[in-house]
């Protein structure tokens, strides 16, 4: 086995030499990668084809959990902290002192994660009804939370909790049955982590660098005496266009835009560090924070990522059986991965499968929203889940984790409440497949619209008894009449005699959550289902079997 390029523009792979004509070098490489049928190109790899186990699952559960956890102060901690003015920030300097003194390297050091039960974790979500389980295997900290052979220093088995996050995620994963997928977000930090390169403009301490800029040799008399915080920070380079200004970012996110260009060591660097984790842990998804693949178009290490998942996949299984999931996708690209649509969802059948990943708070834990008692409820997680399936995706959906490795039980009893609906219900949304419209209702004329790479969930009306999502498995219709109609009476407009979508005669009837028969009358315009008096458990959502 050995690399080889993805370009399309030039291609040489010669006994571990691989020659890039887009970015002009040429190095030895360490890490060999899978040869086969998929070519690390978009043309080779959109030969691709969702598995069936993807498909049939629907719903996921992720841990987002890493060091930024640790602080209990919400997303993007690692980079907030060194934000002067802002919140995070604020909190930094009162909790643990200023950023010059103590970093995010020094967070990562006191981060011990004694609390965390992977086994008890799974199992619950498992119990709740996840088909499949995600563990963060890096974020846009850089820090690796497993036994890392190219970022030797900066991971979970040398720094903070000096454990094998990843692997104890995925001994439960497997104990527990259920397919197991890593994210990875790491390939960012290089313009991520630019605010840490700064110093504060005002104050006794202005003009006094943070600690983003330290080397090995500044290290002499501390606790991380002979590491390197550049292999963590990878700030050695100059600043993006505009990095004074903390929103750039997002408008650079696809490595455009005035970013500053990652260096072909930082590239390769995140490509063997993938490449191990696939290779020592084998997850059967993998998910990327990125446009796309990771570093493109400005390198194709992560085409090279997915072809060597691919066909790794394709020599064990005969069939590619993995899953790669990006955001911002192009034609070609839905082709040759899944697309992810962040904190959203599509407004119509997508012909091909599709993943939303949101959270029930922020991404990382945050106390803020405990106290206040934000959290998203179960009725809508389940809400989101069957709008989700009518249109032929997945929910991916974390559950936030305290630094300690536990979850709170506002969180718990979220989760079991999911679970008690999903129990009553599941058989209208596991292996189903989407009908031939996603459904009928007022909602849907509210919904927003796609912003980037999602973040258009919650913007629609509450879903009402009108509200209706359809999907269909093994010649059963499912309707899902999305509140308990208070007259008695679901009325669904699709389903009526003139209706040309559903043109054979219903004969039966079924709630899915208790089984009973219900009756009903089917006229030219609509079908009339008469509901029981007693309500079932969870009955914000209602989902009915039709048999015609």
């Amino acid at each position: 086995m050995q690399r080889r390029s993805a370009l399309k523009l030039g291609v040489s792979a010669l006994a571990g030499l691989y020659l890039s004509p887009l970015l002009g070098y040429s190095k030895i490489l360490d890490t060999p990668v899978f040869k086969g049928t998929f070519e690390p190109t978009w043309d080779s790899l959109e030969k691709y084809q969702v598995p069936d186990w993807f498909r049939d699952a629907k719903f996921g559960m992720w841990a987002h959990w890493g060091p930024q956890c640790e602080p209990e102060a919400g997303d993007w901690y690692a980079r907030g902290m060194y934000q002067e003015d802002s919140w995070q920030y604020k909190y930094h300097v009162e909790k643990y002192g200023h950023p010059s003194k103590f970093g995010f390297k020094d967070v990562i050091n006191i981060w011990k994660a004694d609390n965390w039960n992977p086994e008890e974790l799974v199992n619950l979500y498992k119990d709740t009804g996840a088909k499949y389980f995600m563990a963060m295997a890096n974020h846009h900290d850089n820090l690796d939370l497993y036994d890392s052979k190219y970022q030797p220093n900066w991971n979970s088995t040398k720094m903070g909790p000096k454990k094998d996050i990843i692997a104890g995620w995925e001994k439960a994963a497997r104990k527990a049955g259920l397919p197991f997928a890593v994210s990875v977000h790491a390939a960012h930090a290089w313009s991520w982590f630019e605010t840490s390169q700064r110093s504060d403009k005002k104050g006794a301490l202005a003009g006094v660098p943070y600690d983003g800029k330290l080397t090995k040799a500044d290290g002499k008399g501390t606790w991380w005496e002979g590491l390197d915080p550049q292999e963590l920070y990878a700030q050695n380079h100059p600043l993006s266009e505009n990095s004074l200004n903390d929103g750039t970012i997002h408008s650079q996110w696809n490595w455009g835009n005035g970013v500053a260009k990652p260096s072909e060591a930082y590239i390769e660097n995140f490509h063997d560090r993938t490449i191990d984790l696939i290779d020592k842990y084998n997850p059967d998804l993998v998910y990327f924070d990125d446009t796309a693949l990771p570093l493109w178009p400005i390198s194709d290490a992560g085409l090279r990522i997915a072809a060597h998942l691919y066909n790794k996949s394709l020599q064990k299984n005969k069939t590619v059986q993995t899953v790669v999931t990006g955001k911002i996708l192009d034609e070609q690209q839905r082709k040759a991965m899944v697309w992810d649509i962040e904190k959203g969802q599509s407004n119509s059948i997508e012909p091909l499968p599709w993943q939303t990943d949101t959270c029930i708070g922020n991404w990382h834990y945050d106390r803020g929203v405990y106290k206040d008692k934000r959290y998203k409820s179960a009725k809508t997680v389940i809400h989101t889940l069957i709008d989700v399936v009518s249109k032929n995706g997945n929910l991916m959906l974390n559950i936030p984790v305290r630094g300690d490795g536990s979850i709170d039980e506002l969180e718990r009893e979220i989760v079991k409440e999911i679970g008690v609906w999903m129990k009553l219900n599941s058989k209208s949304i596991y292996g189903t497949r989407p009908w031939k419209i996603f459904g009928e209702g007022p909602q849907q004329a509210s919904a927003g619209a796609l912003t980037a790479q999602g973040f258009n969930e919650g913007k629609g009306k509450p879903y009402t008894s009108e509200d209706i999502r359809f999907a269909q498995k093994d010649k059963i219709l499912y309707a899902t009449v999305m509140a308990w109609p208070e007259n008695g009476i679901a009325v669904i407009k699709s389903l009526g005699k003139s209706n040309p979508h559903h043109t054979e005669k219903i004969k039966q009837i079924r709630l899915v959550s208790t089984g009973e028969k219900l009756k009903f009358k089917q006229n030219s315009d609509a079908l009339e289902v008469y509901f029981p008096n007693q309500k079932p458990e969870a009955f914000y959502a209602n989902a009915l079997e039709i048999l015609s």
